[in-house]
């Protein structure tokens, strides 16, 4: 069950990502259309979101190495910096595969002392 309080702050995450301004979040690929430019990726609380990719969308695989958005598949795990763009749609900046380790959740989510 999700509660009001994490859906309320998944929605700051992506209200909060200005027009302009890049953050870094890890999602878990649902599907990929690079025919439309779009994936719909889902966040380790299971909400889900429809994020645009576009030419400049650079993406890479968990050795550092180019890949293309049709190399992704359902269930691969990515670190996504993203901004909104003029339309207000969130667009992906730059998308690069890897796992969520033990170090990367305790920096990301919980607070120093908890």
């Amino acid at each position: 069950m999700i509660s009001a309080f994490s859906l309320s702050a998944e929605t700051k995450s992506i209200r909060g990502a200005a027009i302009g301004r890049i953050t870094d979040e890890f999602f878990i690929v649902s599907s990929v259309d690079p025919a439309r430019g779009t994936m719909v990726l889902k966040r380790p609380t299971e909400v889900t979101l429809t994020m645009r990719v576009s030419e400049k969308t650079r993406f890479s695989g968990e050795d550092g190495k180019p890949m293309r958005a049709s190399d992704l598949r359902a269930g691969d795990t990515v670190f996504i910096a993203f901004s909104r763009d003029g339309s207000g749609a969130v667009v992906a900046s730059t998308v690069r595969q890897g796992i969520m380790t033990v170090p990367e959740l305790q920096r990301r989510y919980l607070r120093p002392g908890r």
